[in-house]
């Protein structure tokens, strides 16, 4: 199988643009996806590497779409602020997993709205959780270690109704990965695998 699509196009359809998406290519993927499900089949993978402290990388090598290997290298670094014992280099884990919901929802809010005929002028989703740090740091087992419940504000303009972004909104809270991934449990195998020397010994926990 192939990728959906091919990095470029031979003959761009500036007309079919609307929000930098390209509504022909973007057709073209859901036809294709629409006629084999295969086409739709993806897999993402980080690998992350500890630095020291509360300092970690976390490595992108290649994602898989349509059953083809696409190659792509990107690094992203995490820390913890200073009053959590970190250096304050980078975002911390809780940010980036919330700009990992942001930034997928984003991508839904451009291409949904491409697809509606919707120029966007202005996007903006603001994120916000509370965690208690008694439920991270063992101190209290009635303290969950995460957020309770998360609050979004999502501002956006661009030349339709109220009613159509509200239809916009809706969309794209039913069909993002992350808005999925982020309000509803997903199951978890977590292997360990401990180094010791040239021996290894693996459980699934």
């Amino acid at each position: 199988m192939t990728a959906i699509k091919s990095p470029t196009r031979s003959t761009p359809a500036a007309s079919t643009t609307i929000n930098g998406i390209d509504t022909a290519d973007l057709r073209d993927c859901i036809a294709a996806i629409s006629a084999d499900p295969r086409e739709g089949a993806t897999t993402w993978t980080i690998n992350s590497r500890w630095k020291g402290g509360t300092r970690a990388d976390h490595h992108v090598d290649a994602c898989r779409i349509a059953g083809a290997n696409i190659e792509r290298k990107f690094t992203i670094s995490t820390d913890e602020p200073h009053e959590l014992c970190g250096t304050n280099q980078f975002a911390n884990p809780q940010e980036c997993l919330l700009a990992g919901l942001n930034a997928c929802m984003m991508v839904g809010y451009t291409a949904v709205a491409a697809l509606m005929g919707i120029r966007l002028t202005s996007l903006e989703v603001c994120t916000t959780g509370d965690i208690d740090l008694r439920g991270f740091l063992g101190i209290s087992p009635d303290v969950p270690a995460g957020y309770p419940s998360l609050r979004q504000e999502v501002r956006i303009a661009g030349d339709a109704t109220p009613e159509r972004f509200a239809e916009l909104h809706n969309i794209v809270k039913a069909t993002s990965p992350n808005f999925f991934n982020i309000t509803r449990a997903i199951p978890v195998t977590s292997s360990l695998i401990v180094d010791a020397g040239s021996s290894a010994c693996e459980m699934t926990l």
